[in-house]
């Protein structure tokens, strides 16, 4: 199921200034809950699943569609849209024996297959909370979705406007869970026609044959990546930076640079937008460059990619004595804990906006205010998967971090040219680095990877980092042959000085170095 169209701070009835008459209701006659939960995205919907779990009677309010960006919006529909990319650019290759004519796509059976995708999600957890629904099973926990637009009225009552009422609620505690929303450029409102943000991608009809992204991190470079790959679309990626995905290592980002250009994307560096002009058939991008040029580049519709901001106007904050933030997110304690009754989790906190931190940080929150006493989240060792060609995963730290905390480390790189399940796959492009601790343990600090499946292997250095143990522990397992995951094994064996290939023998595919505080060793 699908609720209306709608945005955290839209007049969900389309019409502006529109009045409702409601009752004058005290709290005795509010439905009562012990849990509200604002949002129902992926952290809102774990929360609410997990208070379920210790019998709380639950109230779910979402003022958009069930899933929030994170289905609908974000992850799962990029994703999808990813997948379906990678699988044309790969019946399209001409380099594995075989050579596929007639080869044809249409971005209207595109978006139809990324919106059958994202009702599938959007089903199954409406379909969770009706079975768990007030009345319909013999159990302590209930769940109740309302859909509309939630104000806090006080720090236990909520407001809830839909197109049909207006209601009250009462709740012990809460949980914000409201997400974000695309940031704007100033002066460049999307009309998701011409002007697109990454929540108007789907309102394209065709291809664009020019587009033109504004914004190289990780959003750009994923959308950049899914057009290439479909080949109908030239595609200019501009940045005010010098280089793509710059808060990560210099390695990562020329990879990813790399990879960018090999699919036919022009990348424009330090580049400052200027002005976007419209025109009935297009738009021109003005763009000034740093030595002082300035370059006009003629597209079909424009992409704003530059991040996301919390979707926390609406709430009235302030009447649910929240104190004033100084920046764009709510202030949480290790707990998610904004007040004393008000919990934050997900895209409107200070933590990376990431689904698997919201979900983290949903449970802990509800973990926390049931009494259990959680162990504190750990933030440090949460894996991420950047979905490029091929895409980049990354846990823990970076090179550029542990300089940054001035932390000894050596570091050890295995490109997947020498993996024999790579070379099956004929997807040599990939490597795996990782980071340990310059000292007797060898603890692995982080790691970077990219190529195939990268993001199931990516976890299993995760849960090793969790566990605290060296890199000799650690080599006491075998890894099975062939496989992907053997480059993390190569690649400890390096750091182990036993690695089966040498990096005297490959110096361009096997490397090894060091850094304390200081200076390079």
């Amino acid at each position: 199921m699908q609720f209306p169209r709608g945005k955290y701070g839209q007049d969900l009835s389309g019409r502006e200034g529109l009045c409702y008459k409601t009752n004058n209701m005290n709290s005795a006659q509010m439905e009562k809950f012990d849990l509200c939960v604002i949002g129902c995205g992926p952290g809102g919907f774990a929360a609410a699943m997990r208070a379920f779990d210790f019998g709380k009677k639950v109230c779910i309010v979402e003022a958009g569609e069930i899933g929030g960006a994170g289905v609908k919006w974000g992850a799962l529909a990029s994703k999808t849209m990813w997948e379906l990319s990678k699988d044309y650019s790969i019946a399209a290759k001409q380099d594995r024996g075989y050579h596929a004519t007639g080869l044809q796509v249409d971005f209207e059976a595109v978006r139809k297959t990324v919106l059958q995708a994202v009702g599938e999600k959007q089903s199954q957890m409406l379909a969770q909370i009706q079975t768990f629904a007030p009345g319909r099973r013999q159990c302590a926990g209930s769940l109740t979705l309302k859909q509309g637009q939630g104000v806090f009225l006080s720090k236990h009552t909520l407001r809830i406007t839909s197109r049909e009422r207006v209601e009250q609620i009462h709740a012990q505690d809460f949980i914000i869970a409201t997400g974000s929303r695309p940031r704007q450029i100033q002066g460049l409102e999307p009309d998701q026609v011409r002007i697109l943000d990454s929540d108007g991608v789907l309102n394209l009809k065709t291809f664009p044959r020019r587009l033109v992204i504004i914004g190289a991190g990780i959003i750009g470079c994923e959308y950049a990546t899914i057009f290439a790959n479909f080949g109908q679309t030239r595609v200019h990626l501009v940045d005010h930076m010098d280089r793509v995905i710059p808060y990560e290592d210099d390695d990562v980002s020329e990879f990813v640079h790399t990879g960018l250009l090999r699919s036919g994307v022009m990348i424009h560096h330090s580049a400052r937008l200027r002005e976007v002009i419209r025109h009935d058939h297009g738009v021109e991008v003005i763009l000034d460059l740093t030595d002082g040029r300035r370059e006009t580049v003629a597209a079909d519709a424009v992409l704003m990619a530059v991040g996301r901001k919390p979707a926390l106007a609406h709430l009235n904050l302030e009447h649910a004595g929240v104190p004033q933030q100084t920046t764009d997110y709510l202030k949480t304690d290790e707990n998610n804990r904004v007040t004393d009754n008000i919990y934050a989790v997900g895209d409107v906190t200070h933590h990376p906006a990431l689904i698997n931190i919201a979900e983290g940080e949903g449970r802990h929150a509800v973990e926390h205010m049931c009494g259990e006493n959680p162990r504190p989240l750990n933030y440090r060792n949460m894996s991420t998967v950047m979905f490029f060609n091929p895409a980049v995963a990354s846990v823990g730290l970076s090179e550029r971090a542990c300089r940054r905390q001035k932390i000894a480390y050596r570091a050890a790189y295995h490109d997947n040219i020498l993996l024999p399940r790579a070379i099956a796959m004929r997807a040599l492009r990939g490597f795996a680095k990782i980071i340990v601790s310059d000292d007797a343990d060898r603890k692995i600090l982080g790691m970077r990877a990219a190529g195939p499946q990268v993001s199931s292997m990516i976890m299993s250095v995760a849960f090793l980092m969790d566990q605290h143990i060296g890199i000799r522990e650690i080599l006491l397992s075998i890894y099975p042959h062939p496989t992907i995951s053997e480059g993390i094994q190569e690649c400890l064996r390096l750091l182990a000085g036993k690695s089966i290939y040498k990096p005297e023998a490959f110096p361009d595919y096997l490397k090894l170095w060091s850094w304390r505080p200081g200076g390079d060793v």
